[in-house]
């Protein structure tokens, strides 16, 4: 099938003026595009003011002469966008009028419309083919009224187009041969005068040319094919086919438009005739600024951007707070509208696009159509080079710069770029890379810490490089340049370099001399171990988390050069005179800091090479013994200072000790801490140092000592009251107390165990003992020797009041209870130790306790010595001493249980209670004692008795059972033993009415049977006392003499069954009891012996029993026994 371009000879009028205006609209519309980076030059930092005069009418005119409908997200109204330029601009309200009155008198622009026919869909097929051969007419019609409520209220007629536009206005394009989905993407620029009164016509048209039949059939395909000839056979030779139209109203568009708008039909026969993509943007043609006259458009639009961002950028530092790269409402709509009304191209509008454009979407921006439907169409997110030369002048963060580097990844990737691009983009990246290394080399003045984000935008920065320099566009526009991370290593060095050169100007002296210098060096040295914190503690971690780059070895390895070649000069000037104090001063905190330094360091075994400032204490050796001299001057200095004015009085009730020994400990531990900062790394030099600050302490403390008590003397001098001068003695010796444990802690605050690991290399065996360890025992010992002569002489100030006390206590009057005997001798001690507690620390009281508690059971032996005879003298004494146990143990505040309990005190205790005691109180004592031997008793080396007994409540009766005696000793001297039992309820005075049972005596047998029965009549209340038994004595009966006592068992009552209970004992168990032997030189058991036979003689009198010689023969065995077992 022929087409239009086949017969040039029939090419209407209208359609070769079109061609006309399409061929020159790019030339006469839009500015030339830049063929180099060099043609961009990035917009100054500030304008001036005829400068920003212009621009300010820019944008003044831009809002004046505002076309379409606004965007949904875009400022409606014209004066709060006017409002918002004079805040932008600064302009003040008389300024502000003056240039909008000017602007508003300035010739208006030409409105156009800016028509894109993109492509169609789905459209009728009018040819016997099936397809058709659509073009389109389009233009304005302009000076139309109102037409309806809605675009689409309009009478629908027959090319509209051809019927009410002229034809010198009418615009064509090509036509597309035999299909229903035609692709035009031509562009036409439609001028209009008034936006209310005009509107768009478009008409899709069939293109038919002149056929014969029989081509026609040679085309045919179907029977609509042949409907189709039958029905162009009716109609006019070469009259086109009418495809369907579009009709907007122009003040219904918004500034862009980007959609999909449905065909219409002339009639309802074909209502679906499918759709056509249209693109509408309304722009200015002879704009009449000077700004539009005189400069390029996307010059112009890029100040514009500046001068907003500028502002945006300000704004968000007022409120203290950082641009995210979001431009607002107002700079966003005034950006847009004027990039649409200077149509720039879409390289011109991506390159100056605010970055929220590309937070749209990854690789598009949206296009609102007039439906208010979204369409995105991919752009070339150039941005890029303009953000990143306003990054350059002005301050924003480098985030905004990421969004821009990934498009740009992208749109390399798919090959979008152009040539002249390329070459932009290649100078973009080497500028933006030189300034992002420019900035990492100042970056302790850029990114300074006093600034809170100033972490978080240097890693920013650090992102951008590194995204920009991992792109495959860098990589090929920009061969040639080294790998970031070497050149951000040789940045840092070279920053640091010129740091510390910068640094070290900052700190000259403005009067030369040594001691000036010395002090001017030390501020630069601690400056630089500041400023290496910072590198290990913040910047390192952003640096290598990012880079992989360790800034702070870089700059550690830079820094100690620079400084090791400064300090060795002024050392090696210094040390060669005599080095004054102050001098010295300046040296040994310069060595500090110096050491300081070197711990941040690497340690020896991670270097890869020696350091400038190994073994840099060397340096220093001449200056160390007028350190040494300055530290014992000063601390001797401070020490007689604090003497001379203590008033020997306690700081408090807890702090016990006075002025002096406060200053004291914080002299000593000023001394310790300068020898823990000196550390001298030589061991052999070490130590000699050790012995010195060691001789120094000591030495120090003794001078205290003697300067104490001399204090202590003057102050007490002319004292008429005894306790002031006591309470002085109390201060000075905890004063010694408190310095003995200063002295203690010597070898942990020097550290002798490092330093002795340190010298066994170069010192003999045993040196630092016999040196460093004698010198503190000697002080210790002459420290300890000072407080034991103290103590001593407050105790003899309270041993005469205690023995008084004690002499009158035994000689009061026996009418006198012993609680109010005693009472004196308590007060004393309670007023005196109160006192003494008061003004003595812990250490020294119990000092004071246990000369006290000694003194006082010495005195109290002697007394109860001369009173043994007097019962209720040893009564008195029994009670002072169990209350002077209780004073001097005070509840755990006082001596402890082990030092209050010695032997003295324990003998003594023993004797008075037996003094003390009744008989009946010391016989139940001895039979209580016989009851626990009994229960401790396993061994049967006497022999053993078995026996069964049960109480009867009901009857009232002990009923005893003896079966046998086993394994008795031989006691005659024929090897064997005559044995009986003799059986009695103890303590006899508890049981008078009872007399003791025995049974058969059994010839040379020593394991008599005997199988005896006995019952006593007793109440239970007697049976259940504590010391209550029945006692079994084994004797060996003898004819002629006294019997000989075989063992003894001892039953206690209260194991009796039936006796504890309500029931009546059932079967009744054996119980087996080893026999025991009275224990030898028992007190307690002679004095009970005594008594308990003239107890028993006293029984005998009252109840039948055995004669008096049974009695004299169990007295006699008791206190005489067996030889056997001694």
């Amino acid at each position: 099938m022929a087409t239009l371009f086949s017969h040039p000879q029939r090419r209407p009028p209208f359609l070769r003026q079109a061609i006309k205006i399409r061929r020159r609209r790019v030339r006469d519309l839009q500015d030339p595009l830049p063929q180099t980076a060099q043609e961009i030059e990035p917009p100054p930092p500030h304008f001036s003011p005829e400068e920003r005069t212009l621009l300010y009418e820019e944008a003044l005119y831009t809002v004046l002469h505002r076309l379409g409908q606004p965007e949904p997200s875009h400022v409606m109204e014209a004066s709060e966008l006017l409002r918002y330029l004079q805040e932008a601009f600064h302009m003040e309200p008389e300024e502000h009028q003056q240039i909008l009155q000017r602007a508003q008198e300035l010739e208006k622009p030409t409105f156009c419309l800016k028509a894109t026919v993109k492509q169609a869909k789905g459209i009728l097929g009018k040819d016997v083919s099936g397809f058709s051969d659509p073009y389109c007419l389009l233009g304005i019609e302009q000076g139309v009224g109102m037409l309806g409520s809605s675009p689409g209220s309009r009478r629908r007629q027959k090319a509209v187009v051809r019927h009410t536009i002229p034809e010198e206005e009418t615009h064509r394009t090509q036509v597309v041969t035999q299909t229903l989905n035609p692709v035009w993407d031509e562009t036409f620029i439609l001028e209009f005068e008034d936006i209310n009164n005009s509107r768009f016509h478009l008409d899709m048209w069939d293109l038919d040319t002149v056929e014969s039949v029989r081509q026609k059939l040679g085309d045919l395909t179907d029977l609509h094919g042949l409907r189709r000839i039958f029905k162009e056979a009716r109609k006019d030779k070469g009259q086109d086919d009418f495809l369907g139209n579009v009709v907007l109203r122009l003040q219904d568009l918004r500034c862009r438009e980007d959609q999909w708008y449905p065909l219409e039909p002339c009639t309802e026969t074909y209502p679906d005739r499918g759709q056509c993509h249209l693109q509408f943007q309304l722009i200015h043609k002879r704009r009449a600024t000077v700004a539009s006259r005189s400069q390029p458009s996307y010059t112009v639009h890029l100040h514009l951007l500046q001068q907003l961002v500028s502002h945006e950028v300000t704004r968000h530092q007022e409120g203290s707070t950082s641009w995210d790269g979001s431009l607002s409402r107002q700079a966003a709509t005034i950006l847009f509208l004027h990039a649409t009304q200077k149509d720039l191209s879409d390289f011109h509008q991506s390159l100056a696009a605010p970055p929220e454009a590309s937070e749209q979407g990854q690789h598009t921006v949206c296009v609102e159509a007039s439906a208010g439907g979204k369409l995105r169409i991919p752009v070339c997110c150039r941005q890029w080079l303009a953000y990143s030369r306003l990054y350059q002048s002005l301050e924003f963060p480098s985030s905004c710069l990421l969004h821009p580097i990934t498009s740009i990844e992208y749109q390399w990737i798919r090959g979008r770029l152009k040539a002249e691009q390329n070459v932009e983009l290649a100078n973009s990246f080497s500028s933006l890379l030189a300034y992002g290394l420019s900035l990492l080399r100042r970056f302790r003045s850029v990114f300074p810490l006093s600034v809170s984000d100033s972490p978080a935008r240097l890693q920013s920065l650090l992102r951008v490089l590194v995204q920009m320099c991992k792109m495959k566009a860098f990589g090929e526009l920009c061969p040639d340049s080294a790998p970031l991370p070497h050149l951000v290593t040789e940045a840092l060095r070279t920053g640091t370099a010129e740091w510390f050169h910068l640094k070290q100007q900052h700190h000259q002296p403005m009067v030369q001399g040594i001691l000036e210098a010395g002090k001017a060096l030390l501020s630069l040295v601690q400056d630089i171990i500041g400023d290496l914190h910072q590198c290990q503690h913040t910047w390192n971690k952003i640096f290598y988390n990012t880079l992989k780059i360790d800034l702070f070895s870089t700059a550690f390895l830079e820094l100690q050069w620079l400084v090791a070649k400064r300090v060795q000069d002024h050392t090696t000037a210094v040390v060669s005179r005599p080095v004054s104090p102050d001098t010295g001063e300046s040296l040994f905190q310069l060595y500090i800091s110096l050491k300081e330094l070197c711990k941040l360091g690497p340690v020896p075994s991670e270097r890869a090479g020696v350091l400038a400032l190994d073994g840099f204490h060397r340096w220093f050796q001449p200056a160390i013994p007028s350190w040494l001299q300055k530290t014992y001057s000063v601390a001797l200095a401070r020490v007689q200072r604090a003497v001379q004015m203590d008033e020997l009085v306690p700081l408090g009730e807890l702090t016990k000790h006075s002025t002096s020994a406060v200053d004291l400990s914080t002299c000593f531990a000023q001394i310790s801490h300068t020898a823990r900062q000196l550390n001298w790394p030589d061991p052999e030099e070490a130590f000699m140092i050790t012995v010195k600050f060691v001789e120094d302490t000591c030495r120090l403390a003794l001078v205290y000592c003697s300067l104490i008590k001399a204090r202590a003397r003057d102050l007490s001098a002319g004292q008429k009251d005894q306790g002031q001068a006591a309470n002085m003695l109390c201060v000075v010796v905890n004063d010694m107390e408190q310095l003995r444990l200063v002295i203690g802690k010597l070898p942990t605050q020097l550290a002798w165990e490092a330093l002795e690991q340190r010298v066994g290399v170069v010192l003999e065996p045993g040196q630092l003992q016999n040196t460093l360890h004698a010198q503190l025992q000697g002080a210790l010992a002459g420290l300890g020797h000072e407080i034991r002569t103290g103590v001593r002489t407050l105790a003899e100030q309270l041993e005469a009041g205690i023995a008084k006390h004690i002499q009158k206590l035994v000689g009061i009057k026996e009418s006198v209870l012993p609680e109010d005997a005693i009472l004196p001798l308590m007060k004393f001690l309670e007023v005196k130790l109160c006192y003494m507690n008061t003004n003595l620390v812990q250490e020294n009281f119990n000092s004071l306790l246990t000369l006290l508690w000694t003194h006082t059971l010495t005195v109290l032996v002697e007394v109860a010595a001369s009173q043994r005879s007097c019962p209720l003298a040893s009564n008195r004494l029994k009670m002072a001493l169990q209350n002077l146990e209780i004073c001097f143990y005070a509840e755990g505040c006082g001596l402890p249980p082990e030092a209050l309990h010695t032997a003295t005190f324990q003998a003594l205790q023993r004797d008075l209670e037996l003094q003390a005691a009744s008989s009946r109180e010391l016989i139940r004592k001895y039979f209580c004692t016989r009851i626990v031997q009994q229960a401790e008793t396993s061994a049967e080396e006497l022999g053993a008795v078995t026996v069964k007994a049960a109480y009867r409540a009901s009857e009232q009766k002990l009923r005893v059972e003896l079966l046998s005696a086993s394994n008795l000793l031989p006691l005659d001297s024929n090897g064997s033993s005559d044995p009986f039992v003799q059986l009695t309820l103890e303590p006899r005075h508890e049981f008078p009415e009872l007399a003791p049972r025995e049974t058969q005596k059994h010839k040379k047998d020593l394991h008599p049977l005997f199988d005896e029965t006995f019952e006593f009549l007793v109440p239970a209340e007697p049976c259940q006392k504590d010391g209550a038994c029945l006692l079994l004595t084994v004797l060996d009966h003898d004819t002629l003499g006294a019997d000989d006592l075989e063992g003894e068992a001892f039953l206690p009552l209260l194991s009796v069954p039936g006796l504890t209970g309500t029931e009546e004992p059932g079967e009744v168990p054996q119980t087996r009891l080893p026999l025991t032997y009275p224990a030898p030189n028992d007190p307690l058991q002679h004095a009970s012996i005594l008594c308990w036979s003239s107890c028993y003689a006293e029984a005998q009198r009252r109840v039948a029993g055995p004669g008096p010689v049974r009695v004299q023969a169990l007295a006699k065995a008791t206190v005489h026994p067996n030889p056997m077992f001694p």
